[in-house]
């Protein structure tokens, strides 16, 4: 990817890819090498993590194990200079039980993702999580 990049296509991009099943090979060319993944705590790490981009690029094949059929609604966008800003409904199928849900359950979030870029790739990542752990959420 190019410096000259669109910020916001950069991360559509990456997301779609996510999105799609991407595992690391997928994922890898949209992000630098210093990559890191802030998660933010909620219902499923009390804590939060930060990751680097070996660790995330082993969740990304990881998470075939976990989830399936993701979907991503981007409900909107804010891009300011390399930094874009995503407010998106997410969900996924469970391929195992998780705290508050069951394998082959769809589980659902709302999730705002804050990424700044650096030479037409992904620096870093914050993500923000609330998970619906009821059902009439």
């Amino acid at each position: 990817m190019s410096s000259d990049t669109n910020p916001l296509d950069v991360v559509l991009g990456f997301v779609r890819t996510v999105e799609a099943g991407g595992g690391s090979a997928d994922i890898e060319p949209f992000l630098t090498e210093d990559f890191t993944l802030t998660e933010w705590p909620h219902a499923l790490s009390k804590n939060g993590s930060t990751r680097t981009l070996h660790e995330t690029l082993s969740g990304a094949d990881d998470s075939k194990s976990i989830v399936s059929d993701q979907h991503f609604e981007v409900v909107r966008s804010t891009t300011e200079g390399n930094r874009v800003v995503l407010e998106m409904n997410w969900s996924a199928t469970l391929l195992l039980d998780l705290p508050h849900w069951d394998a082959g359950e769809r589980i659902r979030a709302r999730s705002t993702a804050v990424f700044e870029l650096r030479d037409g790739r992904i620096a870093s990542q914050d993500t923000y999580d609330c998970y619906y752990t009821q059902p009439e959420q």
